[in-house]
């Protein structure tokens, strides 16, 4: 994954009447990243979105995609996106074939070999011929993300592209999505309530609270420690004087009795030494792991018990 920023959003706000919907949001996508956009119903995921596509006027601020102005230079930046904003829209009657190949008379220079090569990328060429009201709904998304990729888009933006999707679909769009970035060099923002799936997806996500961004991090530093302390479980035998013995250490910060051992808080350099303690007093220990946080869990936390939708 590149530090390249395919798109930008410098401080951008939208206003409906004495309403701030979106304030002062400001953040980065790089090249080959999935970037993921998470945050309760209203929060303005959909409406930022729009506002990113040229869709919805932008009050204040500004949205750069390939470092052209969405509002100044609309057909210089759009050029370079593929978007499916709430559902993919598909003429039911017609073949998936032939739905792209309707699409593709509307942006000039695709040719019958590009529909081909994003039917095999999105592995419909068993089906592609078949009427799309014959379509599963995993494979009417994976035919708007050929329909999206036909004019070779350096942005993709999926809003909500998991709904309906049952396990098997969810996660099938998961691994085009990383194929899609690994293989294309594509950029890749999704929005999903899908907590867990997001955790998979995305190298980064950025939270939203009633407009306003709470925070961008990679997905291995939200759901990490905030400092040099973690969790960490251990797997042991232990009597009620090693946990009064652990409770006096000077290294832990807390000590709770769990089934089949205790979580304490510590630093990783000091497991060692505590192992070490424990071994010293014949304690059986079967296992030690550090105790992280879901995406869900840090979600939760950042936003006050708010739940995503």
């Amino acid at each position: 994954m590149s530090e390249q920023a395919i798109v930008s959003l410098r401080n951008v706000t939208k206003q409906i009447g004495r309403a701030t919907i979106i304030d002062n949001v400001s953040f980065e996508v790089h090249k080959g990243e999935v970037f993921g956009f998470l945050g309760p119903n209203g929060a303005g995921k959909t409406t930022t979105i729009r506002m990113m596509v040229g869709l919805m006027s932008i009050s204040k601020g500004e949205v750069r995609i390939m470092g052209k102005s969405i509002a100044t230079e609309f057909e210089q930046a759009i050029r370079h996106v593929g978007a499916i904003v709430e559902n993919p829209e598909m003429y039911k009657f017609l073949s998936g074939y032939h739905n792209l190949i309707h699409y593709a008379r509307m942006v000039p220079g695709v040719t019958k070999e590009r529909i081909e090569e994003v039917i095999k990328l999105v592995k419909l060429e068993d089906r592609i011929h078949d009427k799309v009201r014959k379509y599963s709904l995993g494979m009417r998304q994976r035919l708007g993300v050929a329909q999206a990729l036909l004019h070779r888009p350096s942005l993709l933006i999926l809003d909500e592209p998991t709904n309906g999707l049952d396990p098997a679909g969810i996660r099938e769009l998961r691994d085009y999505l990383r194929h899609l970035t690994r293989e294309e060099g594509i950029s890749v923002i999704v929005s999903s309530h899908l907590l867990s799936e997001m955790e998979l997806m995305c190298d980064r996500v950025a939270i939203l609270q009633q407009g306003k961004l709470v925070d961008v991090k990679r997905i291995e530093d939200f759901i990490g420690s905030d400092g040099g302390e973690q969790r960490y479980r251990i797997e042991a035998v232990l009597e009620d004087k090693h946990v009064a013995m652990l409770s006096g250490m000077e290294a832990v910060s807390s000590v709770t009795l769990v089934p089949g051992g205790v979580e304490l808080i510590t630093e990783r350099d000091h497991i060692p030494a505590i192992l070490y303690e424990l071994m010293r007093r014949d304690v059986p220990i079967y296992g030690v792991q550090e105790v992280r946080q879901s995406l869900e869990d840090r979600f939760l936390e950042m936003t006050g018990g708010v739940q995503v939708g």
